[in-house]
């Protein structure tokens, strides 16, 4: 089915709402949002989606600004120019990353958790988890962050120890706002990362 710019549209509002404001869950509410077409028809971008939906279909729509969300340091931040000017290359980057997601895992697993597992998720105080460092730092990538989230949960106590440290707030809510939209093999995830630390 065709993909209207409208839709296009509404559907770079409601993963951004998903990923910016905490009472709202794409899946929740299936992608709707307050957009009106008056709205739509004003904005100086619009070509920008009109040209997305000529492109992509729904789902690569979807996945397109999802990538880009998840590839910024702090969605609330992102505009609009930013994914006209670099969201074909996120988007590259984060297919492949998805294609290799075990792969990545991995390798990321081993190399920063084989023989050190407890220190990398060690909380001192006024300082950050070595897990947290190495991701800012870009050397395990947010899918590895959330991939590791969904078998031990650790987040729920880096929150609890780093309530108020604003850069942990911002990788905690994007792990939480990116966990539903992965696909991982959960099972095989576990079986690595076992295979690693044991």
């Amino acid at each position: 089915m065709k993909v209207t710019p409208f839709d296009c549209y509404k559907t770079y509002l409601a993963i951004k709402n998903h990923f910016t404001k905490p009472n709202y869950d794409y899946f929740k509410y299936c992608g709707r949002s307050r957009a009106s077409v008056q709205s739509f028809h004003k904005r100086k971008d619009r070509y920008f989606f009109e040209k997305m939906s000529r492109q992509k279909s729904d789902d690569e729509i979807k996945a397109y600004f999802v990538a880009n969300f998840i590839q910024c340091t702090d969605p609330s931040k992102l505009w609009i120019g930013e994914i006209i000017a670099s969201g074909e290359e996120n988007y590259t980057n984060w297919q492949k990353r998805i294609q290799s997601l075990t792969y990545m895992f991995k390798t990321e697993s081993e190399v920063f958790l084989s023989g050190n597992f407890d220190s990398m998720f060690e909380c001192k105080k006024n300082q950050h988890p070595d897990i947290l460092k190495k991701h800012l730092q870009n050397a395990i990538t947010i899918e590895t962050m959330v991939i590791l989230d969904i078998i031990l949960g650790y987040t729920k106590r880096f929150d609890k120890k780093m309530e108020s440290d604003p850069v942990w707030e911002t990788v905690s809510t994007k792990i939480k706002k990116y966990k539903p939209f992965l696909n991982i093999n959960e099972n095989k995830c576990k079986q690595i990362l076992k295979e690693i630390v044991l």
